[in-house]
């Protein structure tokens, strides 16, 4: 069984969901192969190689050097015809989402999102993902091939193996209707510290925290730890943070190493998008918040004041 794995990247690194992805097709086991998409991406490629796949399909064109996403789905339409591919992954983003929705519709295939985990049964893939608001977790699949499917942001992690990937360029010739769209700028937000995608550390504020300036507390802590500022959707859509640092079912999947909740109750939405965090610290004043069922530590007290001495003791270790 062939997969492949589409290798989103940005800045000349492949975008730490993708690795994730990847590493879990190649623990899955088949034949699993990388491809990247863009112009000059020659050096992105080998370095996949470094995260254990062996073999990295690529288109590479000046065609491809904005990311739009209709180009893309000629990109892996191609690659999928030169690889006999049964099965493609790709990590949940804006861009890839497009793309796997383009691609599902050009080649009449079946497209399972917001999967969770993939696994072989009977040489076949199938994959779970959640149901019913969270509340549990199906077993799916589908009835053709390819097989696509997009794997929850922050599902898996990225596992460093090294070694080298045998590159193979694929050509690309572009429909029509796939140059129509152009693009006319590009703007990036500027933040200082790494996302909450990428942190090892991230700090979560919820109401608790009592109104906007509460969470300088969550930023102090961060800043001391070394850590991103996350937020819940409550307090995201009452527009005390950006919508950009929601963790949740309707936000984003992070798996950091060290999750501090401030004031967050642990809804079931909430938790389905931080679970898979290494070691998840909770403080809150009500000892029945839901949040303590499934924390490693949790502190019962008010935050106000355990939030700035907890700051003030990971500065003073660290200095």
């Amino acid at each position: 069984m062939t997969t492949l794995v589409f290798l989103e990247h940005h800045g000349g690194a492949i975008q730490k969901g993708a690795l994730g992805v990847l590493a879990r097709a190649l623990a899955v086991g088949g034949d699993v192969a990388g491809v990247v998409v863009g112009n000059g991406v020659a050096d992105v490629a080998q370095s996949a190689g470094a995260y254990g796949v062996s073999t990295v399909y690529v288109v590479d064109d000046p065609a491809f050097e904005v990311p739009l996403p209709q180009p893309r789905v000629d990109a892996l339409e191609a690659v999928i015809a030169a690889s006999g591919a049964e099965n493609v992954l790709f990590a949940a983003s804006v861009l890839s989402a497009d793309i796997a929705a383009g691609l599902s519709a050009r080649l009449d295939a079946g497209l399972n999102w917001d999967v969770t985990d993939f696994s072989l049964e009977n040489g076949e893939l199938q994959a779970k993902r959640p149901a019913l608001g969270d509340t549990v977790v199906v077993d799916v699949g589908w009835t053709s091939t390819p097989r696509i499917a997009l794997v929850r942001s922050g599902a898996f992690e990225a596992v460093e193996t090294g070694g080298t990937a045998a590159v193979h360029p694929v050509s690309v010739t572009l429909q029509g209707f796939s140059t129509a769209a152009r693009m006319v700028d590009q703007i990036q937000e500027q933040a200082s510290g790494p996302s909450i995608e990428d942190a090892d550390v991230i700090v979560a504020g919820g109401r608790g925290l009592g109104s906007p300036d509460g969470f300088k507390l969550a930023e102090e802590l961060a800043e001391a730890l070394g850590g991103a500022v996350a937020a819940t959707r409550a307090v995201v859509d009452a527009g005390w943070y950006p919508y950009s640092t929601q963790v949740g079912q309707t936000g984003k999947s992070v798996s950091p190493k060290l999750y501090v909740a401030l004031g967050i109750s642990g809804a079931i939405q909430h938790k389905v998008g931080m679970q898979n965090s290494g070691t998840i610290v909770a403080i809150n004043k009500d000892p029945n918040a839901p949040i303590f069922d499934f924390a490693d530590f949790g502190i019962v007290g008010d935050l106000n004041q355990i939030a700035p001495k907890l700051a003030e003791l990971v500065r003073a270790r660290r200095g």
